[in-house]
């Protein structure tokens, strides 16, 4: 029985060492294998680092505003018996643009003339009669003050017929109408907007740390989607005294000249200010830099001799960088990059030192310093 149990063991160790030792000898034949390949060839995009003019500049996220605009409205009530403005129109400074019934104001108007005139009638009666000595100072006085009383009240009555004539109260252009003939109007209602276009205000804020450069007359550049190929020039105005004490910013206006009237207020603008002289700097796509808690990378594509078929070999090392200014898809690099470096712009995250790459450039990631939203 125990012969037996040492015969079966034996086998069973047999065939076990047999299992391990096979299994041992696949690893290492494999490794031997991936050994004799070397690293696998990867396939990214480059691009050659050049040096480009950069005018160094503030920009800013603004609002358009009229010089002059106001929603126009009744300050009195009353029936709407004329309209003189035609929707869109440019009207002048004055210009009457809605009558309300004045019908029964004009009648008392006329009546408080009338009381007005006899009070006057009066008065120089008897400023007469006390020239000469027929009655007190006393009622000649009293006679003075009904005369004041009559006029005052003859002028409220006038200026309560003059609200009732809506005037332009600058020249622009009129919007939307929003009241019709017949309609009675309380006191406050909307009838229109009137906005002056030419000129037009930009409204904008930036860092506090921005007010070093700058200065009122300071040219500015504004752009706006809806003329994403239209540059639109302008001057700083004005620089608001007191700083946000919420945000630190600085509120900053800007005049731009609008004679074809494309700016309207309201608009989202962007705003670029220059702030010195043209710089060369080197610049390569966002996407070419890795971002790390140890520093920015990137990876460069070196020569490395030729194959055993003659051919060039090329192989990806990685080099820190020093950032500076960020412009759209486009990123300036301060130091660790000269110009004519072919640097990688995709496929890094496959990438180590010495990783041998083919370049295929079929497919570049964007890098524009100013890209404009494009229509899907």
């Amino acid at each position: 029985m125990i012969k037996r149990m040492l015969i079966m063991f034996v086998v069973v160790g047999l065939v076990l060492g047999g299992v391990f030792g096979f299994i041992t000898f696949k690893n290492r034949m494999t490794k031997q294998f991936m050994t004799s390949q070397g690293q696998p060839v990867q396939t990214v995009s480059t691009t050659t680092a050049s040096a480009m003019e950069w005018i160094p500049r503030l920009q800013a996220i603004g609002s358009l505003r009229a010089v002059q605009g106001t929603e126009l409205c009744a300050e009195v009530a009353g029936m709407v018996t004329d309209i003189y403005f035609q929707q869109g129109e440019n009207v002048e400074k004055g210009a009457p643009l809605l009558q309300l019934r004045s019908d029964s104001d004009i009648a008392r108007l006329k009546s408080l003339n009338a009381t007005a005139e006899l009070a006057r009638i009066t008065y120089r009666r008897d400023e007469a009669q006390f020239n000469a000595n027929a009655i007190s100072k006393q009622t000649l006085d009293m006679d003075k003050a009904n005369l004041d009383i009559a006029l005052a009240n003859v002028a409220e009555q006038q200026a309560l017929i003059d609200k009732k004539l809506i005037r332009a109260p600058f020249s622009g252009q009129l919007g939307v109408r929003n009241v019709d003939l017949g309609q009675y109007l309380d006191a406050g209602t909307t009838i229109g907007t009137l906005q002056a276009l030419d000129p037009i205000f930009a409204d904008f804020f930036l860092p506090q740390q921005a007010l070093a450069t700058l200065k009122p007359g300071q040219t500015v550049t504004v752009k706006t989607d809806t003329y994403p190929e239209q540059d639109f020039k302008g001057d700083i105005s004005v620089i608001n005294p007191k700083v946000d004490l919420t945000t630190r910013n600085e509120q900053v206006r800007a005049t731009l000249k609008n004679p074809e009237r494309k700016l309207r207020p309201g608009m989202y603008v962007t705003i670029n200010i220059a702030t010195g002289a043209p710089q060369q700097l080197i610049t390569l796509p966002r996407t070419a830099i890795s971002f790390n808690p140890f520093g920015s990378t990137v990876f460069r594509v070196e020569d490395d001799g030729k194959d055993d078929k003659g051919e060039p070999k090329l192989i990806a090392k990685q080099a820190f960088v020093t950032t500076g200014e960020m412009r759209g898809d486009q990123i300036a690099i301060i130091d660790g990059i000269k110009e004519g470096d072919k640097v990688v712009t995709s496929g890094q995250i496959k990438l180590r030192n010495g990783t041998p790459v083919r370049v295929d450039n079929s497919v570049q990631p964007s890098n524009d310093a100013d890209p404009q939203p494009k229509d899907q």
